[in-house]
């Protein structure tokens, strides 16, 4: 069959050769250009409508800062890394001072760190020095302390310094001259029990080696003679000594009985000036 005979004669392909409805391409209706509203009855630009703004919020909004915990931990973090960076900058640079130097600077610096290492260690043997002196006078000065103190005990127990404090004066008045030179020696022994450190008789300084002996004008002491009243000085407690020559039976009871009259004073403050020779 020749191509004129492959199309009909009213312009329509055989049925075994049409394209099926659902495949074939849909039809546009375009209007023809003549129906086409003519450009000088669009409306204007002005009055057209305005573009649509959600663009600019989307803008906005991606562009607003938003400061969250984490960024100002961040921020912080990021300040302290900057300021540990330039203080390592600034090590570094210090640290290249003595790299750079010439050879005849850094010698200079060794000589003077040098002389301040043999001044530092002058001052050190100066003050070692002194530290060793102040031991030895503060030794000194407490042996020399104690030592005085000693020599003051042992003064006042031998009789050959002067002593003052607290104490009583016990006076034996004799008008029967009854006394007698044992009741005397019994008045020392009384007071020392009694804690007595000074002792006094009339202007006779009491020691350890004092004696009491009678005489046909009074009592002997220590080779001195002493007459009514007799007069005892003694220096420590004022109610121990005062209390152990009153007891019941004691001294005083004693001395009354031999006719004397006895007064016992305390004071706050009694001098003892006589001494015995060395």
């Amino acid at each position: 069959m020749t191509g004129g005979e492959a199309t009909r004669r009213d312009g329509t392909a055989p049925e075994d050769e049409r394209v099926p409805e659902d495949e074939r391409a849909p039809e546009v209706d375009q209007a023809p250009e003549d129906e086409q509203p003519p450009e000088d009855e669009q409306p204007p630009e002005d009055e057209q409508a305005p573009p649509e703004p959600g663009g600019l919020r989307a803008l906005a909004a991606l562009l607003r800062p938003r400061v969250s915990p984490g960024q100002l931990i961040g921020g912080l973090l990021c300040l302290l890394l900057g300021f540990a960076v330039a203080a390592q900058v600034g090590s570094t640079e210090r640290d290249t001072t003595f790299a750079t130097a010439r050879q005849d600077e850094l010698v200079g610096i060794l000589g003077d760190l040098g002389q301040r290492s043999e001044r530092l260690r002058g001052d050190l043997r100066d003050l070692e020095e002194t530290k060793a002196r102040l031991e030895r006078d503060a030794e000194g000065g407490t042996a020399l302390e104690e030592a005085r103190e000693r020599a003051t005990t042992y003064g006042l127990l031998a009789g050959t310094l002067p002593a003052e404090g607290p104490g009583i004066e016990l006076r034996i008045d004799d008008p029967g001259r009854g006394v007698k030179a044992l009741n005397l020696l019994d008045a020392m022994e009384e007071l020392r029990d009694a804690g007595a450190e000074v002792i006094q008789v009339g202007d006779v300084r009491v020691g350890v080696d004092t004696h009491f002996l009678d005489d046909r004008d009074g009592i002997l002491v220590d080779g001195r003679l002493l007459t009514a009243p007799y007069r005892f000085l003694a220096i420590g407690d004022p109610h121990t000594m005062t209390t152990a020559l009153t007891i019941p039976g004691g001294l005083v009871r004693t001395l009354e009985g031999a006719g004397a009259r006895v007064l016992i004073s305390r004071r706050a403050k009694v001098t003892v000036g006589a001494v015995r020779s060395p």
